[in-house]
């Protein structure tokens, strides 16, 4: 054989090899949890660290990508980019993060995302509200309703979940962007959750509005970076997974006016082994109900309430980059909360956003140079 045809044909090879491994990849896994066989279907590979996903009323996927781009994702297709996303500042763990529908999205087509943004002293947490037009190829009506009030440099710990409550107001973590001791400045926003109006005003039950004590969008400080927060529709009650450092993960239950203790108090010790703060406790300053030690780093949370997974009724669902799982806990008798399982370790990658479908069925998406939408429905036999 000459040597152009050898190379011919292992080109062939290479790329018989990349379809068989391309088609692998796509093929459905069926997976035995403790209590049910779930069934993880990859709706959409190929997306650029896909950060967040929403499901659209007519059973499409509206997903945000950290580098910039707003995508579609319908029956398996991905959209080109929608248009009218204003610039983010893409770099490091900043970009393009959060997507959530407004309540009422079906007849007003609003949708609130969130974007670190560049400004004087660098950049910082921002949230966004647009109308997605009815071709789904663009946003109008983009207005910032919301940007932390000190820019800093570096490019690390933005939080910026969402999580709407039952009025319609925004809930939103902000993480205190790598620089522990903002976390405990009632001045600044960073290191916080904060409650917003639709429209970016105060909420009249926020417990600084007046703005004497500290900043009036303030909910609650002494956060290091929680990207996940979310309510549990059973009793309202608000949640969050918080990145601690070397461990000390958490999850907590923000409420109003509280201090929820970093750097002061912590499970985790710095990366260089040193102790954080003064220890675990202090008076005046609130306990997770859950820690991981050693870290998980989280990605996002969920609070079960859906049809399709009776057995998980209740349940927080946590997704991890580090460890790429999926940790699903439940309350005890005496309403302690305990790690039952963790599911799909190492076999989708780190593992982002987690979202629970009008239908019941997990959304899940996969922080990688080459990401995936995830579906986890129950397995039918």
């Amino acid at each position: 054989m000459r040597l152009h045809e050898a190379r011919f044909a292992a080109a062939l090879v290479a790329a018989a090899v990349l379809t068989a491994n391309a088609a692998l990849a796509a093929e459905d896994k069926t997976v035995n949890t403790q209590k049910v066989t779930v069934r993880v279907e990859t709706i959409a590979t190929g997306l650029d660290h896909l950060w967040s996903v929403e499901a659209l009323p007519d059973g499409a996927y509206l997903v945000t990508e950290r580098p910039g781009s707003m995508r579609i994702i319908r029956d398996g297709k991905v959209s080109e980019p929608i248009a009218g996303v204003p610039e983010v500042h893409a770099r490091g763990q900043g970009g393009l993060l959060d997507v959530a529908l407004d309540p009422k999205f079906a007849s007003n087509r609003t949708i609130f995302f969130t974007a670190s943004v560049s400004g004087d002293g660098g950049s910082g947490t921002a949230v966004f509200r647009a109308i997605l037009s009815p071709d789904e190829t663009r946003l109008s009506e983009v207005k910032r309703i919301f940007l932390m009030n000190r820019l800093s440099r570096g490019n690390i710990q933005y939080g910026a979940r969402i999580a709407f409550a039952g009025d319609g107001s925004l809930f939103v973590s902000l993480g205190d962007r790598g620089e522990q001791d903002r976390a405990q400045d009632f001045e600044d926003d960073a290191g916080s959750i904060i409650h917003i109006k639709a429209d970016g005003g105060i909420p009249t039950d926020n417990p600084f509005k007046d703005g004497g004590k500290a900043l009036p969008e303030i909910w609650s400080k002494g956060h290091r970076n929680p990207q996940g927060i979310a309510f549990d529709t059973a009793d309202g009650k608000l949640y969050t997974a918080e990145h601690g450092a070397r461990g000390g993960d958490e999850i907590n239950t923000p409420e109003a006016g509280k201090n929820y203790g970093w750097p002061v108090i912590s499970y985790g010790r710095n990366y260089s082994g040193t102790k954080i703060g003064i220890g675990t406790e202090k008076k005046g300053m609130e306990q997770p109900i859950f820690y991981w030690d050693p870290s998980i780093a989280p990605g996002a949370i969920a609070i079960y309430r859906g049809k399709m997974f009776p057995e998980w009724n209740g349940d927080f669902l946590v997704t991890a980059l580090k460890f790429q799982l999926l940790s699903r806990l439940e309350r005890d008798g005496s309403g302690k909360v305990v790690e039952r399982e963790r599911l799909f370790e190492d076999e989708f990658g780190r593992l982002r956003d987690i979202v629970v479908a009008p239908d019941g069925a997990l959304l899940i998406t996969t922080d990688e140079d080459n990401g995936a939408l995830l579906r986890v429905s129950r397995a039918t036999r």
